[in-house]
């Protein structure tokens, strides 16, 4: 039992005590109403990555595909991207439908358990391709979501 003890003691210690946070974040999602809407004028989706403050494959992905996404020529005028926090239980935030809730409510409402999951959005919340489950392969993930952001602005231009 000591053993045992001392074990969980060793194992507290070595967790943060708090959130981290990374230069990886990207904007938080305030208005999904707002934010989808101001998307679909640029002809392209919203894309939300729900994500956790702990989950280094979260981090991976914001880092090396979406932040980069941002500043590509090629996507930076037709998409905005924001973040869900499936742990932001006090985070506020308007959903798609113009009604106040929070990161975790909207993340358990879309029935986001693991994260990342990368979700592409349209007006008032359609989703216009799959969403990106999991960081999948790093080689083919940047293809992934070229693939999506098209199949995304092809579905805006249907009526």
């Amino acid at each position: 039992m000591r053993r045992f003890a001392g074990l969980l003691g060793g194992l507290i210690l070595a967790c943060p005590a708090g959130p981290t946070w990374s230069a990886s974040n990207l904007p938080a999602a305030l208005d999904l109403h707002q934010e989808s809407a101001i998307a679909a004028k640029t002809g392209g989706p919203l894309i939300v990555i729900y994500s956790r403050a702990d989950c280094k494959y979260c981090e991976a992905v914001k880092r090396d595909f979406l932040l980069p996404l941002s500043s590509n020529p090629r996507f930076r005028e037709r998409v905005v991207i924001r973040q869900v926090n499936q742990d932001g239980d006090n985070q506020a935030l308007i959903d798609f439908k113009g009604q106040p809730t929070t990161h975790a409510q909207l993340a358990a409402a879309e029935k986001v358990k693991l994260v990342p999951v990368v979700a592409f959005y349209g007006p008032d919340g359609r989703k216009l391709a799959d969403p990106i489950v999991g960081a999948r392969l790093a080689d083919f993930y940047q293809s992934y979501l070229e693939d999506a952001i098209e199949q995304s602005t092809r579905a805006l231009k249907k009526p």
